[in-house]
């Protein structure tokens, strides 16, 4: 029995059974699943009016769609079900089998420190590691996660705190998001005479998506403008009710240049973790966490600050995180310190990793390097997949034949960068009023304020977009990669400067006018043959100038015969480039030989019009 016909095409159907596929899958592993060939699915797709090639990541719509055509149930695993899988298929078991209860011990609470720039958290957080961390900050602003922990005493019993303190400014809310995920409490600290902020509420919202208790420390009680009562008002409007006003919420009014209130604080987080959370782990299993940052360092190589969520991790441990893998080489704790072993909730360095994990990426110790690669290569594999399947654009037969309608339309993608929101806006809004006409447009495809970073490359990259940067410039990884990429950045400091040379540019990607100029005008008067070039016509020049291998028509009666070039050209007896208004020649045209006495033969030329 023959396969029966889906949109002129001959596929077998299913029977409406489920196919699992990863996220990013082609269309080749599809047809491997269901045992087609990968051809005709693409003409399926073809026929659906879509354009996809067999080995192109399909975004998961379509790989539904099609499944739906082909009467199969398309199940597109989600990363986090894939990486259990993945694991799995190692006999890797993350964070599920934790022990029985007896092998559980008590370990001390993560505290994300959350709130708006310039409010003081990092200073608060100096003031309680009694370090300086403020002065190694570009600008006084935290741009990247650090994590430190503190011994504090309750009820005579010593006890360790984890902090980890997030990027207060606006421009890091992916960083702030990644903090709130890897924490038990969060720690709200609003300045005492500013009051609620636009970022305050953004790390309020982070900390309720995570689902975790928030501790309110209520900073800068020092200064004259101080309104502590004015804050937990404000805060109240967001559902955080204080405890002396019949809440759950905990406020502590804190200073972190008089150290006032910071005992108050440690002991509120204690108390808030002890009341709220059942914060135990075993530590005697394979380690397992998450890496909060990091970065390339010149002499240490990749360096990962990961954060232990059970588990112990041991120096020669072999470890995977994301993508990368290797052996544990040191653990620097927040001291800068040597340690041979992190226990839960201990945040340290790890050296040794083959390559920069992603900041967010969970790592797990495994039982031996070959496993860690495997692992961390399938994970790279399927990553790649999914980014593709995600960046891959697709071209529907609806606008291609829009396209083919109107002649290709060119395109400059552009990424803005700036010193400041408004100088961003006012650039991307000049720039959208520059017009060339409907056959070029300018789109820009991500602005934002701050140094040039490698995303904006590398989004540059995929796209081939040009990075402008306006009183800004890239960080030197940045800079390598578009050395590498080939990525066009251009620096501006003068917004006009900026709106010429784009508009330059545009121009530019403009197809070229052509305009015919006319060159001249010869009368053939005599017809003569010869056996060897054929049918030779004697002409007299009546205006301008006949050059030889020039662009022609022939015109008889007003009409033009044909359009052909002037192959030979001869004055008398001598080869002849050219011969002028009043002058005599013969001359033949190209693959054209029915001449007759009476036509004109008009030569011109194509030149380039310059655009207004």
């Amino acid at each position: 029995m023959q396969a029966p016909m889906i949109g002129g095409v001959r596929v077998r159907k299913g029977d409406g059974e489920t196919v699992r596929l990863r996220r990013g899958s082609s269309l080749t592993d599809l047809a491997e699943k269901i045992g087609v060939e990968p051809a005709s699915l693409v003409q399926v797709l073809f026929n659906l009016g879509e354009m996809v090639t067999a080995t192109q990541s399909v975004t998961d719509e379509t790989l539904e769609v099609l499944g739906a055509e082909l009467n199969y149930n398309i199940q597109v695993v989600s990363p986090e079900d894939e990486d259990r899988e993945l694991l799995e298929s190692f006999d890797v078991d993350f964070g599920e089998d934790l022990g029985g209860e007896e092998d559980l011990a008590p370990r001390p609470p993560v505290v994300t420190v959350m709130g708006h720039v310039d409010h003081g958290k990092t200073k608060l957080l100096d003031a309680l590691r009694h370090s300086n961390v403020v002065a190694g900050e570009a600008g006084g602003i935290t741009q990247a996660i650090g994590a430190y922990q503190v011994e504090t005493e309750v009820d005579d019993q010593p006890r360790a705190i984890t902090f980890i303190d997030t990027p207060g400014h606006e421009a890091f809310t992916a960083m702030r998001a990644r903090g709130a995920k890897s924490t038990d409490i969060a720690v709200l600290v609003v300045a005492a005479d500013d009051g609620v902020m636009p970022q305050t509420i953004e790390a309020l919202n982070h900390a309720k998506a995570a689902d975790v208790p928030v501790v309110v420390a209520v900073n800068k009680v020092d200064k004259p403008a101080a309104d502590p009562t004015k804050v937990r008002g404000q805060l109240m409007e967001f559902g955080l009710v204080p405890e002396e006003y019949g809440g759950d919420t905990m406020f502590v009014d804190v200073s972190a240049i008089t150290h006032v209130g910071l005992d108050n604080l440690l002991e509120a987080i204690v108390l808030t973790a002890d009341a709220a959370l059942d914060l135990r782990a075993n530590p005697d299993m394979p380690a397992q966490g998450v890496a909060i940052e990091a970065h390339l360092d010149k002499g240490r190589g990749p360096v990962a600050t990961v954060l232990i969520h059970r588990g112990t991790l041991h120096v020669g441990d072999s470890i995977v995180a994301g993508s990368a893998h290797g052996r544990v080489r040191a653990l620097i704790n927040d001291l800068g310190e040597n340690v041979d072993e992190a226990p839960p909730s201990m945040p340290v360095q790890v050296l040794g990793l083959t390559s920069v994990p992603g900041a967010g990426d969970n790592f797990l110790v495994v039982d031996d390097d070959r496993t860690a690669r495997q692992i961390a290569d399938k994970r790279a594999a399927r990553m790649r997949a999914a980014q593709q399947a995600k960046s891959s654009r697709r071209k529907t037969l609806d606008e291609l034949f829009e396209q083919m309608t109107r002649g290709e339309t060119s395109e400059l993608l552009l990424i803005l960068k700036g010193d400041g929101a408004g100088s961003v806006e006012a650039l991307e809004d000049a720039l959208s009023k520059i017009d060339v006409g409907d056959e070029v447009s300018l789109r820009v495809i991500d602005r934002g304020v701050g140094a040039i970073t490698e995303t904006n490359v590398s989004l540059a990259a995929a796209s081939k977009a040009v990075i402008i940067g306006f009183n800004v410039r890239p960080t030197p990884h940045a800079a390598q990669m578009a050395d590498r990429e080939n990525v066009d950045i251009r620096y501006y400091s003068v917004i006009y400067d900026a709106i010429d040379e784009i508009e330059a540019a545009l121009k530019g990607m403009l197809k070229p006018i052509y305009e015919e100029r006319s060159m001249g005008t010869a009368e053939i008067r005599e017809i003569f043959r010869s056996s060897k070039v054929g049918n030779i016509a004697g002409c007299m020049v009546l205006h301008g100038t006949i050059r030889r291998n020039a662009s022609a028509r022939l015109v008889r009666d007003g009409v033009v015969v044909t359009q052909t070039t002037i192959s030979s050209l001869r004055r008398e007896k001598d080869d002849a480039t050219e011969v002028r208004e009043g002058f005599e020649c013969g001359m033949t045209i190209g693959n054209y030989q029915d001449i007759k006495i009476g036509d004109l033969i008009e030569t011109f030329e194509m030149v380039e019009k310059p655009r207004s």
